[in-house]
């Protein structure tokens, strides 16, 4: 029996124990997401109550399963096998849960059957958030404990780096690079050429760096796989090492993301207590570690050259290229970088074989890739969908559409340089070909829908300040360019534009095209989609000065709505400039001098409180009632 096999028998004996326990189990998603929605309060309630009721029941956690709009999620599994997943879960529903889904079920708070024969349940595949989904490296995710390596093993994890094992260095790259698997991190570039430029360089030692930055707004695809099955990525870059002659690794996760750090380090630490790191992995002569570092909090530390200046404690700027890290990475030696995403593939391509892992995606792009989508949307959460899945197909049928059935108006994809899409472009293809020739990036997979509501100039003003402000500061085309876009949108936005502003944002974009990193480079794009997909709005706000969304401070004003005048003390009450004036008659009108426009009145009462353009002629107040 091999190393592997022996592991692999124990791991099966705990997974069968976990499927069908002696007594009942509840199983908490722990995750960022499951934080967020108060998770700690529902787990606080079950120990209370678990322990008032003196119950036979057991407390486990799993990780997210993508379902972030449900949280907090829970599973029930008995010992009959059946698996139930419910949510929310609210400390107030801790009680109905215990009372009823420990020998029955919970309907109310039913999500899905995940195991057993309930057919009163709908089998967890049912929902409409998992249609157009094929899960693979999300099968675990929410399923799993993540900070038990058993559970991983025990459902195929090692498998992978088991077999690539027995093959040379070569061959392992050669798989790679039949499979079709590129770069998820943005730049799309083939991860087994890639290695391969690794495995030719000369000096040693080689390390091994996860790009685990995941620093784009919406975009958190890696997060869920380093809180909910970390053994996938560590087995990944265990293959890719034995594939380049890498001694050694880094997972960079940003700060942000401690629970992930947390994941990661115990996963390592059981990696190698059972062989898997160290010296001769497996029995296979392959000596190989990593550690865990926490990222630096910089927006650039994202950039693969700014990252390793970060690992090297030294202030995470981008190096200029070439030499590129292949040949001089971290320490001034031969590095490769991935993404996260990337080398959580490499396992399943080498534990089901290439032609499994060419089933899904299309030709050029074959596979499958997460989606994290947020913004005006119904159902928060991460998808896994085939490559070349419609974006309109998860946008509407597994996110729902917006919450309120206003229209979508844009589509930001990639992060704050990746740009912006209009509704027009909805029904594109989810793979990096279509959205490049739109002028825009995929990116790593975080998707943020915009309703009609948005006012894009206020968008793209807040992404150009984000450049600016996230800039290294190193090159003045970076830095000094976004921050001459950022006055000139900013200038428009308070009814200051210029016909001459188009041209000149044109040349702006033009010169930062030479900045020395992809920061810089990529900065002015959400520049051109304005320019390009939303010129309208733009010469609406220039020439008109109206925005459409009722949104740039400069070229709106609020008033009190026509018949409300006497209703709106509430308001007055919490305004902080006291803009609001009584009047006689009890009336109230705004003083639009002293209004800052924070919006705080309208939200309060918005059937009172009304935004309207700027240059709309005021209304005339009713006449006063005599006698």
């Amino acid at each position: 029996m091999t190393a592997y096999e022996e592991l692999r028998q124990q791991a099966e004996r705990v997974w069968r124990a976990f499927l069908h326990p002696e007594r009942p189990r509840i199983d908490v998603a722990v995750a960022t997401c499951s934080h967020a929605a108060g998770v700690h309060a529902t787990l606080a309630a079950l120990r209370e109550q678990i322990a008032a009721r003196a119950l036979a029941v057991d407390l486990g956690i799993t990780g997210c399963n993508g379902f972030c709009f449900l949280e907090p999620l829970v599973t029930v599994t008995r010992p009959d096998g059946s698996r139930i997943l419910y949510g929310p879960v609210r400390p107030d529903d801790v009680p109905d849960l215990l009372d009823q889904a420990l020998t029955g079920v919970c309907a109310r708070l039913v999500v899905g059957r995940l195991a057993g024969d309930d057919r009163t349940v709908p089998p967890l595949d049912e929902h409409p958030f998992m249609a157009h989904q094929v899960r693979r490296l999300m099968a675990n995710c929410g399923v799993i404990d993540p900070e038990n390596i058993d559970h991983s093993i025990a459902n195929g994890g090692y498998e992978g780096l088991s077999k690539a094992l027995q093959l040379t260095d070569e061959e392992v790259i050669k798989q790679t690079i039949a499979s079709g698997l590129w770069g998820r991190g943005g730049a799309a570039f083939p991860a087994g050429r890639k290695w391969d430029f690794l495995r030719g360089a000369r000096n040693r030692p080689k390390y091994m760096v996860c790009n685990a930055d995941e620093g784009d707004p919406g975009a958190f695809v890696n997060r869920v796989l380093l809180e909910s099955d970390p053994h996938l990525v560590i087995e990944g870059m265990i293959i890719a090492a034995h594939a380049t002659g890498a001694e050694y690794g880094y997972i960079y996760i940003r700060d942000e993301y401690p629970l992930a750090v947390e994941r990661c380090r115990k996963a390592l630490e059981q990696a190698r207590e059972r062989g898997l790191l160290g010296r001769n992995i497996l029995g296979s002569g392959l000596t190989y570690d990593m550690e865990v570092v926490r990222g630096a909090g910089a927006y650039v530390c994202g950039e693969e050259t700014g990252l390793l200046s970060s690992i090297e404690d030294s202030r995470g700027m981008p190096r200029i290229k070439p030499p590129f890290p292949a040949n001089a990475g971290v320490f001034g030696l031969p590095t490769n970088v991935n993404n996260v995403e990337t080398y959580a593939n490499a396992p399943l391509i080498f534990r089901h074989g290439v032609d499994w892992y060419r089933q899904y995606g299309t030709e050029r792009n074959p596979g499958t890739k997460m989606f994290s989508v947020t913004g005006d949307i119904a159902r928060v959460g991460c998808v896994e969908v085939p490559l070349g899945t419609k974006m309109s197909a998860i946008l509407l049928d597994n996110f729902g559409g917006t919450p309120d059935g206003r229209p979508i108006k844009a589509i930001q994809p990639g992060g704050p340089l990746g740009g912006i899409l209009p509704a027009s472009c909805l029904d594109l293809a989810l793979e990096p070909e279509p959205f490049r020739e739109q002028g825009v990036l995929m990116g790593s997979g975080g998707l943020v829908v915009c309703d009609d509501t948005t006012c894009i100039l206020d968008l793209v003003t807040y992404f150009e300040w984000f450049a600016e402000d996230e800039s290294c500061g190193r090159c003045t085309t970076c830095h000094g360019g976004t921050q001459r876009h950022v006055e000139i949108l900013r200038r428009i936005a308070d009814g200051n534009g210029r016909p001459s502003d188009i041209e000149l944002m044109g040349l702006l974009n033009d010169a930062l095209r030479w900045s020395n990193c992809f920061h810089g480079q990529g900065a002015p794009t959400a520049v051109q989609s304005l320019l390009r997909h939303f010129r309208d709005e733009l010469i609406a706000h220039i020439r008109d000065k109206y925005c459409p969304a009722g949104v740039c401070k400069g070229l709106i004003r609020y008033e009190v709505a026509a018949g409300h005048e006497r209703a709106v003390a509430p308001a007055a009450a919490i305004c902080p400039t006291a803009a609001f004036r009584e009047e006689e008659g009890g009336r109230y009108v705004i003083d639009d001098a002293r209004c800052i426009r924070c919006d705080a009145c309208r939200q309060l009462q918005p059937e009172a409180i009304q935004v309207v353009p700027a240059r709309q002629p005021r209304r005339a107040p009713e006449p006063v009632a005599v006698g």
